[in-house]
């Protein structure tokens, strides 16, 4: 049984991108996320992050080397219900209530549904219950046309956790969002995180957003995309409004900084 809930081993994905040329975008990528943690991926655009989201998602294949899930491939993953995957974008069902949203993959493969829940030990979370957590209890009868863009995307979190994954796999869900909006959504995150003790790999641009979230923070670089630093973020929990005007917040924000620095004259020597 595998100790850990990611493992990517040498990985390489290679476009071909026409007249005989061809981009990599990873390049022999190597990542291990113990299970429970939470870890962010960082780097500039064109660096591989989304595209290493997509392999482990197993909505691509790679080129050369290989990625388990616990002890499965991305495909047998997915098929069982031990991965959740959390857009840029919410991609609600627009006829659908946020209630029948949230709760459409419990009706999808109701076997692996059910053994999901019996590994867990329990029933599964409360779809009710979760949309409560995360500030949905007023809208989850009305369509995703009449909430707000904030909302929506609370509603992808809480379809993602509702099977209760292994691992959740989130790509830059808040990327469109303003600050503030961003910021209560990160704190619900958490919250929800916390209870349900998933393991999270978080895709993420912003400095700021992966050190409050993160216990680990992956530097990536491009051209092609390969890992050049993973950085222990060392702060306590819970991780409210308080924490981002700490020192030792902002000591952390610098050497995640000064590591993207790092990424960009390496690649570039």
């Amino acid at each position: 049984m595998s100790a850990e809930a990611i493992r990517v081993s040498r990985v390489r994905r290679v476009y071909d991108i026409g007249a005989g040329g061809s981009l990599t975008a990873l390049d022999d990528v190597d990542l291990t996320v113990a299970p429970g943690t939470f870890v962010s991926v960082i780097g500039p655009s064109g660096c591989g992050k989304s595209t290493l989201l997509r392999v482990i998602a197993g909505l691509e294949t790679p080129d050369g080397g290989e990625v388990r899930i616990k002890d499965a491939t991305p495909d047998q993953a997915a098929r069982a219900k031990m991965l959740g995957l959390v857009p840029q974008t919410p991609a609600l069902l627009p006829w659908l209530s946020v209630l029948k949203n949230v709760s459409l993959p419990l009706k999808v493969n109701r076997d692996a549904g059910r053994r999901r829940r019996a590994e867990a030990g329990h029933d599964g979370p409360d779809m009710v219950e979760l949309l409560r957590k995360a500030g949905l209890a007023d809208v989850m009868h009305k369509l995703p046309s009449q909430i707000s863009g904030g909302m929506q995307q609370r509603a992808a979190i809480v379809r993602a956790f509702g099977l209760h994954p292994d691992v959740l796999l989130m790509d830059e869900p808040f990327s469109a969002l303003d600050e503030f909006t961003r910021e209560a959504l990160q704190e619900q995150l958490l919250d929800l995180w916390d209870e349900l003790k998933a393991t999270v790999l978080f895709v993420t641009h912003s400095v700021t957003e992966a050190v409050r979230l993160s216990d680990r923070i992956v530097v990536m670089a491009p051209r092609p995309g390969w890992i050049t630093d993973v950085l222990d973020i060392d702060l306590p929990r819970p991780r409210g409004q308080a924490i981002l005007k700490t020192p030792e917040f902002h000591h952390y924000e610098d050497l995640v900084r000064d590591a993207l620095r790092g990424a960009f004259h390496a690649r570039v020597a």
